[in-house]
Parts: C-alpha cells; sequence; structure tokens
C-alpha cells in the first residue's frame, strides 16, 4: 500500500506538494474542481453554501492535454507521482448528469479528457456521478479538542437552481440562488441509474483502451435522495450493481472510509473485505466519522467509529496495493490549520502502514 494525499486545486502549489513529500507521501490524487479555500486556511465547505463549490469553467486550460501534462510535469519534479485525477468539471458534463441536448458532446469531450490522461501514464480518474452533489455539509467545532471539521445534520433541502449541477455553478446568466429561473426537476432512481448505465456503455471502452481506471465515488451524504434527485450508492450494496453493469477491471471503485462508515445499515469492514477481495478498488479515502446519516460528522483518523487500523489491515490481508490518502480531515488550531491536520493524518497513516507491512 502506498500513501498519498489528495490536494484541492487552491492548495495545488509547488509548496504543497513538498510538504507532502516530506510528510511522507509518495502519490498525489489532484481534485480540480470546486473551490475549497478561505484565505490561507483550507476548508471543505463552502463560504456562500447557496452557490455550492463555486463557478465551473468549461474552457479551464488545466483540462487540456497540455495542461494535464504540465500538472504531471510539476507533481514529478517534486519526487511524487500523480495517481489519479479527481472529478469532472461540472461544465464538461452537466448535460452528461442531466441528459440534456449538448449531453453528446459533452460525452465526446470526456472521452478525449480520458485518453490524453492515458497518454500521460495517469493511471486513474475518480468520479462522483450525481446531480445534487456533496451538498449540505456544516462547519464547526465537532472533533476532538474543537477542531474544526465538518458535519450533516439533516438540512432541509430546497431544489436545485437551474444552471447548477454537483453543487456547482455551470451557468451564471442562469443561476441566481436568490431568485432562482427554474430548478432541475426531480430525478427518479430508475432514471439515475439509466443515466449512469448509458454513461458507463460509452466510456468503458474508451478507458480501456486508454489504460485509465474509471473509479466511482459513493453518495455522500449517503442518502437515498438529495434535493430531489436520487442517489447512486448510498449501501455498500449498491457498489456491486455498479461493478456488474461493466465487467471491465477498468469499472472500478473509489472506496471512501468515511462515507462507507456514514452509511445507514452498513458494515464498513464487510465492504471493504467484500470489494478488496475482489481487486476492484482503484484506490481509498482514509477519514473518520462519528454518526451516520442523516445525522454525523467527521473526526481525526485515530478518533471516530471506525477502526482504521482494522480497515488497513483487511486491505493489507486481501493485497491491496493501491494508494490510501486522508482525503479531508480536522483543522488543527495553529498558523497552519491545513497543513497541521494532514501532517498528523499522514504522520498517523505512514506509522499504521508500516506497522501492518512488517507484520
Amino acid at each position: 500500500m502506498r500513501l498519498g494525499l489528495g490536494l484541492y486545486r487552491a492548495v495545488l502549489t509547488r509548496e504543497t506538494l513538498r510538504f507532502a513529500r516530506q510528510a511522507g507521501a509518495t502519490h498525489i490524487v489532484v481534485h480540480l474542481p470546486g473551490q475549497f479555500a478561505r484565505g490561507q486556511s483550507k476548508i471543505i465547505t463552502a463560504d456562500q453554501a447557496n452557490r455550492g463549490f463555486g463557478i465551473s469553467e468549461a474552457d479551464d486550460p488545466i483540462w487540456t492535454s497540455e495542461g494535464l501534462r504540465d500538472l504531471k510535469a510539476m507533481i514529478n519534479a517534486e519526487g511524487l507521482t500523480l495517481e489519479a485525477l479527481e472529478n469532472f468539471a461540472p461544465a464538461h458534463w452537466y448535460d452528461v448528469l442531466l441528459d440534456g441536448p449538448r449531453r453528446a458532446e459533452q460525452m465526446e469531450h470526456l472521452k478525449r479528457i480520458l485518453r490524453d490522461v492515458g497518454k500521460l501514464g495517469i493511471r486513474t480518474v475518480g468520479y462522483n456521478f450525481s446531480v445534487a452533489g456533496v451538498w449540505g455539509r456544516t462547519e464547526g467545532p465537532f472533533a476532538r479538542g474543537g477542531a474544526r471539521s465538518v458535519g450533516f445534520q439533516d438540512p432541509a433541502q430546497p431544489p436545485i437552481p437551474a444552471g447548477m449541477v454537483w453543487n456547482m455553478v455551470y451557468d451564471p446568466d442562469r443561476f441566481d440562488p436568490d431568485n432562482p429561473r427554474g430548478t432541475v426537476g426531480p430525478v427518479g432512481r430508475e432514471e439515475i441509474w439509466r443515466r449512469f448505465a448509458l454513461f458507463l456503455r460509452e466510456m468503458m471502452p474508451v478507458a480501456e483502451d486508454a489504460g485509465v481506471k474509471l473509479a466511482l465515488h459513493p453518495d455522500d451524504p449517503p442518502l437515498p435522495e438529495l434535493r430531489g434527485a436520487a442517489r447512486l450508492v448510498y449501501h455498500p450494496d449498491h457498489f456491486q450493481h455498479v461493478l456488474d453493469l461493466q465487467a471491465s477491471p477498468m469499472n472500478a471503485i473509489e472506496f471512501c472510509v468515511g462515507t462507507v462508515s456514514e452509511m445507514a445499515g452498513a458494515d464498513v469492514y464487510a465492504a471493504v473485505d467484500r470489494y478488496s477481495r475482489a481487486g476492484r478498488i482503484a484506490y481509498v479515502h482514509l477519514r473518520n466519522v462519528r454518526g451516520k446519516v442523516p445525522h454525523y460528522h467527521e473526526t481525526f483518523v485515530d478518533d471516530g467509529d471506525t477502526d482504521m487500523l482494522r480497515v488497513l489491515k483487511i486491505l493489507h490481508g486481501n493485497g491491496f496495493d493501491g494508494v490510501i490518502i486522508p482525503d479531508h480531515t480536522p483543522l488543527l488550531t495553529c498558523d497552519a490549520p491545513w497543513h497541521a491536520g494532514m501532517a498528523y493524518a499522514l504522520g498517523w497513516l505512514r506509522a499504521a502502514l508500516t506497522v501492518i507491512e512488517r507484520g
């Protein structure tokens, strides 16, 4: 198993890459969409919740073959490996998610991105096939010692405004959170699975040719429905349906231990064992939580409901040799809250992996 760090766009700098290497990481997972920074502090909610995680720019140059090449080169220059890209830009696939008029055009663009990723030797693209996206988090002193983290407390769920999908704005001209110009209509369970199955059927041959795994993240919060839109994976058993849709080894799981731990009626250890034994986990998000939907909050890696050492031992015993990242983590009270929180998580993980692999 290899230790990695996930970096959001706002903290994707040479200095942060050096921090990752100094803290013991060898691999990087890059999460490109969304605005997750407030001044010098890293956060994982939004300052203006009704605007989601910001505006998605369709012409962002980082998504070109040259932009991805330069991103990989920057990471390699710091002695690190770019393991995965995480999540397509909503501006690139909103009509894939919404089954809108530009769907075919946007699918071709996603295929081009996948081919470029493969040519660069990047192994995985993680993604979350969701209309509502990650929504409803609150930020507060929820973790040990009053450290700031995020939680979900069963908020009221207004409909999704027009111009928004995946909790980001793709059309600023249509989007008005204060006076919505229409809303995204309800999406039922059969319909979201139909859209997803069609997406997989079209993307999988390209993924196989490119040698790139498409790794699905479970829905967070793991509710059957969010803001009027049905969800795909809100129980571990649903992953099996995902895998059964396309038997290719390129159809994989981005296994988020925190999200699975939040799921009602879920046994996180059984799920880790089931899917790592099957060899279908591309990489792992490791974060801890207390509680389950619709009420939970995030904790330090060693302080939640889940025994993370047990999780790692299961992965090791089943021969998982992929990358593990701490996902996000509570912020420590100091001058560098995000760095300190991540250093704590990486240090704990590095020690745990060393103990397990030495037997």
